[in-house]
């Protein structure tokens, strides 16, 4: 019996649409980690991207539990020297809402040549409205994507 490995010409890319106000913000990142590189597929081959897009809206309601409010810190450099900066997730989620989501799925995506391309399958949206009805996403259940 012979292993199956994907081609990139085989791969069928899906549309999925995801509500963040469903699920805690850890949760929500690796479903969508998984539906971006594509493992809940029976095709799925390390090497090649097999992974679907999602859209993600409501990113202004994301639940986080216990105080991470307050603990957890975003770090980022100006390039200067002594140019850090830090800001904590509650800052975060009032100025732009849609980066927590990107920052929380791109650290859990493989850090390797692929993701970037699947970064860029993943569309996040603040409120309910997003502009990809033409692509009839099919909604995520949080309930049985656990």
């Amino acid at each position: 019996m012979k292993t199956y490995s994907a081609k990139p010409q085989d791969v069928k890319r899906e549309w999925y649409l995801v509500d963040a106000s469903s699920a805690n913000l850890g949760r929500l990142s690796t479903i969508i980690a998984r539906l971006l590189t594509g493992k809940n597929k029976p095709m799925y081959t390390p090497h090649i991207d097999c992974g679907d897009y999602v859209v993600v809206t409501n990113t202004d309601n994301i639940k986080v539990t216990g105080d991470k409010n307050q603990k957890k810190i975003y770090y980022r450099h100006t390039g200067y020297p002594g140019g850090i900066k830090e800001t904590d997730l509650q800052t975060m989620l009032e100025k732009n809402s849609t980066e927590v989501i990107t920052k929380a799925v791109r650290g859990m995506l493989p850090n390797n040549k692929l993701r970037a391309e699947r970064l860029k399958r993943l569309k996040v949206y603040p409120s309910q409205e997003h502009n990809h009805n033409a692509q009839n996403p099919q909604a995520v259940n949080m309930e049985r994507a656990k």
